[in-house]
């Protein structure tokens, strides 16, 4: 069996209770298309840039903010989180390009990353394995009803994922594809 024979598995959103969307654009990423090289891996010939988001409409309530980025097509049997960023303050309603990338001076203060399944402090782009179908990029930006989640980097994505589905007034998703 090769990859291209696996089965799909479920919009990772579709497992989550339903909640309102916000609005969420960005310079960088065009809701259900491909991503462009600055969001690929740097191992797999990209950038791997950070996208720039913008975010609007989400619930006065919102006393912070997550984003996250899932992979749910990896062949690991429980996806690939190429994005966890935690404790966004809720005055933040943008993150330019690269903000999560490189030395991390974009950052808003006071958030910070958990490590992504590449193992760091980042974001890690895209890098599907060759040959295999288009991969779903699930870009998510959490409204938290929380200044902090209360968690530290050293947990695992998952960890973060719990904690915001009990945590998450509303989401504003962009969903991308990448294939090598």
């Amino acid at each position: 069996m090769s990859l291209l024979d696996r089965n799909t598995a479920p919009d990772p959103l579709d497992l989550l209770p339903a909640l309102p969307s916000f609005a969420l654009t960005s310079s960088d990423i065009t809701d259900g298309s491909p991503l462009g090289l600055d969001q690929v891996y740097g191992g797999a010939g990209g950038a791997d840039l950070s996208p720039q988001l913008s975010w609007s409409g989400f619930p006065a309530e919102t006393k912070s903010f997550a984003v996250t980025c899932f992979d749910p097509d990896a062949p690991t049997g429980s996806g690939f989180w190429h994005w966890v960023l935690v404790d966004i303050p809720a005055d933040v309603t943008e993150l330019a390009t690269g903000a999560a990338s490189g030395d991390l001076s974009g950052l808003p203060v006071g958030s910070y990353h958990v490590r992504s399944d590449w193992g760091t402090p980042n974001y890690g782009g895209a890098a599907p394995p060759e040959g295999d179908r288009p991969h779903r990029y699930v870009f998510v930006v959490h409204a938290v009803d929380v200044p902090k989640l209360e968690i530290d980097a050293s947990v695992a994505p998952a960890v973060v994922g719990f904690n915001l589905t009990f945590h998450t007034l509303a989401r504003g998703v962009l969903r991308a594809t990448y294939q090598r």
